[in-house]
Order: C-alpha cells, then sequence, then structure tokens
C-alpha cells in the first residue's frame, strides 16, 4: 500500500458499512469530528485521502479564514469533507454562506438546533445536512426540516455536550429512527465498538479524542501528551448555574481553565441580574471563552489555563501513531469483532 492509498473496508464489512459510505461517499464510514483548532484543512484533508472523512471546524474564526480554510482543504484533496456551523457562535450565518457559495459537499449543523430555513438554504447549496441529535424529540424535528442524516452523540464526548449518555440515545434515536443515515459519537475509541455499533444499525460512527493523537494532528506535544496520562473519569463536564444563563454543557480534562469558567458564569449572571447584558451577548460571551481557551492548550501548549478538551474515551488512547496506521486498526479491530459475532452465532 502506497502512503497515498487509502484504507479500504474489507469485503467483510462492505455491505455492513455500505450505507455509510455511501452517504459520506469515502471508503471508512468513519468520521473526524470537528474540533475547534484542531480539525483543521490539514487533518481533514489528510481523513479524506486515507479513505475516512473529515469536518473543518470553523469555531468562531472571522468568515475571511474560514474561506481560506475551505480552499486550503479542496488544494490537498479531492475527497468530500464537511464544514461545521456552530448555531451559537456569533459567524455562524457567515461560516452557512461561506459554505454554501463554495458548494461544499457536506454541511453539519452544531452547537444547538438550526432553524428550518437554514437547513434548507444548506441544502439548496446541494449539500448534504447532518444535524446533531441529543433527544428524540430533536432528531424527529432535524428529519422534519430535511436533515439528510443525523449525528448521535452521547455525552461522553468531549466539548459540547448534551445531558444523555451513548447508551440511551442509542435505543432513543438509533433504533426509532431507521429511515436516516445515523452516525454515533460520544465515547468511541475502538474498531471492535464501531463494528458493534453497526451491527446495531449505525451507518458508521464519528470520533475525535482517538484522532487528537495522530501524528500529523497539528496539536501541541503538551496537549498530546496529558491525553496520554489521562484517565477517563478524569474527563468531566461543566454544570450550568442558573437556567437565566442557559450554556451549552463541554467535557474537558480538569484544570484551571474549567474553574475559571464557573467563575465567568458567575460575573455574567450578576451582569444579567443588573441590566447591563443581554442574555444572547451573555451565552457569546461563553463560546468566545471556551474558542479562546481551547486556542491557549491547542495551539499554544498551556495546560493550566487552555481547555483540555477531551471525551472519555481519553482514558482508552495511550500513544501517538501515524493516522494512517489508526485507521488500520480501527479496520483490523472491527473486522475481527464481527468475525467473532458470525461464529458465536453459529455456535
Amino acid at each position: 500500500m502506497t502512503a497515498h492509498e487509502p484504507v479500504r473496508t474489507p469485503a467483510s464489512l462492505e455491505k455492513l458499512w455500505k450505507r455509510g459510505t455511501d452517504f459520506l461517499g469515502s471508503e471508512l464510514p468513519i468520521m473526524c469530528g470537528a474540533m475547534t483548532w484542531v480539525s483543521d484543512p490539514k487533518l481533514v484533508s489528510l481523513m479524506g485521502n486515507l479513505g475516512a472523512f473529515g469536518v473543518l471546524a470553523a469555531g468562531n474564526m472571522e468568515p475571511d479564514m474560514w474561506a481560506d480554510y475551505v480552499d486550503q482543504t479542496r488544494e490537498l484533496t479531492d475527497r468530500p469533507f464537511a464544514g461545521n456551523c456552530i448555531t451559537i457562535a456569533p459567524n455562524y450565518l457567515k461560516h452557512l454562506d461561506i459554505l454554501c457559495e463554495k458548494k461544499v459537499s457536506h454541511i453539519v449543523f452544531a452547537g444547538s438546533i438550526p432553524r428550518g430555513e437554514e437547513v434548507r438554504k444548506a441544502k439548496d447549496s446541494g449539500a448534504k445536512v447532518l444535524c446533531f441529535a441529543s433527544t428524540g424529540s430533536i432528531a424527529q424535528r432535524m428529519i422534519e426540516y430535511g436533515a439528510d442524516a443525523l449525528i448521535l452523540e452521547g455525552s461522553e464526548a468531549g466539548g459540547h455536550i448534551g445531558h444523555v449518555s451513548t447508551m440511551v440515545l442509542l435505543q432513543e434515536i438509533l433504533f426509532q429512527f431507521p429511515q436516516v443515515p445515523i452516525f454515533v459519537a460520544g465515547g468511541i475509541g475502538t474498531g471492535k465498538m464501531v463494528a458493534h455499533l453497526t451491527l446495531m444499525g449505525a451507518a458508521g460512527a464519528q470520533m475525535g479524542t482517538r484522532f487528537v493523537l495522530a501524528e500529523e494532528c497539528n496539536v501541541h506535544k503538551n496537549f498530546k501528551d496529558v491525553f496520554i496520562k489521562s484517565r477517563s473519569r478524569e474527563a468531566i463536564s461543566t454544570p450550568q448555574y442558573s437556567s437565566k444563563l442557559p450554556v451549552v454543557s463541554v467535557r474537558a480534562l480538569n484544570n484551571h481553565a474549567m474553574t475559571h469558567f464557573g467563575d465567568l458564569q458567575l460575573e455574567l449572571l450578576e451582569r444579567l441580574r443588573k441590566g447591563e447584558i443581554g442574555r444572547q451577548e451573555a451565552q457569546f460571551k461563553v463560546e468566545e471563552y471556551w474558542i479562546g481557551s481551547l486556542r491557549k492548550a491547542t495551539m499554544d501548549g498551556d495546560m493550566e489555563h487552555g481547555s483540555l478538551m477531551a471525551g472519555q474515551s481519553v482514558g482508552l488512547v495511550d500513544k501517538v501513531q501515524p493516522l494512517r496506521e489508526i485507521l488500520e486498526e480501527i479496520v483490523t479491530e472491527a473486522d475481527l469483532a464481527v468475525a467473532e459475532v458470525h461464529q458465536r452465532l453459529l455456535g
């Protein structure tokens, strides 16, 4: 196999993985989640070139930079990839406009629930639309809005998360909405789990934490070192102090950045009480905090004051590997898992 040849689905998994690979236009039904400052053109294009599927992360970057990100990715790969729009980011609508204008093949709506007209706009551009679903009712609404596929993400995931575990959402969403492809995320670190999820009906899986430890992932060495040393229980989620300031929970490794976020919530709640700030502006300040804090960790290597966003699968990763090797491991483990199930069924 040459350095540029994609990792392919083995014949034994082709039928099982066909729904996911057909939807993504990739050799593997494996998505690399959009991680701000991590899922950059280099990582996303390499994912595609190696047969998987990358999702470009916008965060709240300036529109010109986002447009350049899309162009850079296209220069590095002719494979499909997605652009991720965070609906609660101040530059969200501009990000969506850019993806539509540049005819990116897949668009992912993240952060909160997109409006129906925003989903239609994405579809009208020719893109396949994926929406996150953290409850059955949200899944139903996204399908009614026209979503082509869903991403079921459990609370075990890193970064912005919902409140329900993957185990429960599999029963609430995956088993209830067979009419659309569903990709499962949250707590997935092995090919064996990917195999069992697809046996349960998933179109594929989205992973993030596992790919942070790819050699080619452009994050600071300190960030990778912390992941290697951390245990699953050390990836904790932030609380919401008051319904007056709704915040999306964030899962990250515990450090000063998590403590400072609590202080920020208290400060913003006090300013809201005094009428010095509106709720939307307060929510934007929360997002600005996380995006800036994450950059400190991933780019600058500040492990104390930067946000160490990680899923609970961080306890399953223990070494840096070339991305090709990671993908090959996932495929090999999945192939063996399906063979084991087949043997068990035969008695």
